[in-house]
């Protein structure tokens, strides 16, 4: 059974990261690895919502183009 999040990092990090990084810093990409398929949109839930509209059958998982994580929980020092 594929490992959705490691397959799509793997595509992300060998595929798509330079162009990505060049054009859409800050944008996410969600990534359907069975397919290879991407879509970049401004928000994660546009981005996930985009790739479940083209390919319902598959889940996609949605990276923060150009950081480490899509989201940081975290407080903020006084």
């Amino acid at each position: 059974m594929p490992n959705t999040a490691d397959d799509a990092r793997s595509i992300y990090n060998a595929e798509l990261k330079e162009s990505l990084e060049r054009d859409f810093v800050g944008q996410y990409v969600a990534i359907v690895s069975e397919t290879r398929g991407h879509y970049v949109r401004p928000t994660f839930l546009e981005a996930a919502m985009a790739a479940r509209e083209s390919e319902p059958a598959y889940i996609p998982f949605v990276i923060r183009i150009g950081h480490d994580a899509a989201f940081h929980i975290g407080a903020a020092s006084a």
